[in-house]
């Protein structure tokens, strides 16, 4: 539901990006609306009389949009966040002044499973290291020692909402045997139940990752955890970096106190810790779980549409409670 583009250019709402989109996505929002680029100003800081006619916010996940952006916007309106993820958005700052938020759910949903089971196969199967095996010659030396298989093994997904049921559909298809941590067992759901997370990993040969972000998850997998899941056991993180201790993570990873980890976020993403990359028992992604171009042009398109019901004063589609 593209909307359609204002009779004159003094006509459009005043809508501020906090950070590249995509260049279709961002011509489609500049034919629409007056945009204001926030990384092109000096200080990441809008002028006055620019930042006095701004209506809505078109951010991302991990840049969000703080209550100090929000306070220099006395118009604002509406932030649209490209991404599912809204713990760097000030959600009491937008509540308290009555500006809507919305995500984009959903439509990352499949991407994201299928990375976070392309990562359980690629750490524990060393599809990263047997690729390099083959083109370093090595393969004709000798042959490559064993991995671990992922058929068969205990499952625990730490946050069973839209995209862990999704990674838990998908690991049903590897005879896996499923379990989960929430903040409440679903009465909708057969597998097995755990309040604790250091019990679920304690019976977990891998462990999933897909909590939201936040103060309330964060370091939820911290040392406990990860010496409960045990030198046997792996994880894989494609929830927020803020959700693991990473400290905590790299010294079991180096001292060998889990097996191994596939990680698509991380703390201080993209300046990573770079004993991250001395590591041999990780395999790495650059938070690129939802990055294909069929999600990722759902994902503008839904930023595009809900700013469109908005300035049409028709029902948001995606609204963040």
């Amino acid at each position: 539901m593209e909307s359609a583009v204002p009779a004159s250019v003094k006509d459009r709402p005043h809508l501020l990006m906090c950070g590249p989109y995509p260049a279709a996505d961002t011509q489609a929002l500049e034919a629409t609306y007056t945009v204001h680029k926030l990384w092109e100003h000096v200080g990441a800081a809008l002028p006055p009389e620019q930042a006095a006619q701004v209506r809505a916010i078109a951010t991302r996940g991990d840049l969000g949009a703080s209550a100090t952006l929000i306070g220099q916007l006395p118009a604002l309106e509406i932030i649209s966040c490209y991404g599912v993820g809204t713990d760097a958005i000030d959600l009491a700052a937008a509540r308290a002044r009555g500006i809507q938020v919305t995500n984009t759910p959903d439509v990352l949903t499949g991407d994201v499973a299928d990375l976070a089971v392309g990562l359980a196969l690629a750490a524990m199967r060393r599809i990263p290291a047997g690729d390099a095996y083959v083109r370093s010659g090595a393969w004709s030396k000798q042959a490559m020692g064993l991995v671990t298989r992922l058929h068969g093994k205990r499952v625990g997904v730490v946050g069973l909402g839209r995209i862990g049921q999704a990674v838990a559909r998908r690991l049903a298809g590897f005879d896996v045997e499923l379990a989960y941590f929430a903040r409440a067992a679903r009465p909708d759901c057969a597998h097995r139940y755990f309040s604790s997370v250091t019990e679920l990993a304690r019976w977990s040969d891998l462990l999933v990752v897909t909590l939201a972000g936040g103060p309330s998850t964060k370091d939820i997998i911290n040392a406990e955890v990860l010496n409960a899941l045990g030198e046997q056991g792996w994880l894989v993180n494609v929830s927020r970096g803020s959700t693991v201790d990473e400290p905590a993570l790299l010294l079991a990873l180096e001292q060998g106190r889990i097996a191994g980890a596939g990680l698509d976020v991380f703390w201080n993403e993209p300046q990573i810790d770079p004993r991250f990359l001395a590591l041999h028992n990780v395999v790495l992604q650059p938070h690129h779980a939802s990055a294909t171009a069929e999600t990722r042009q759902a994902m503008g398109q839904l930023v595009r549409d809900n700013l469109s019901a908005h300035f049409a004063g028709q029902a948001l589609l995606t609204p963040v409670d």
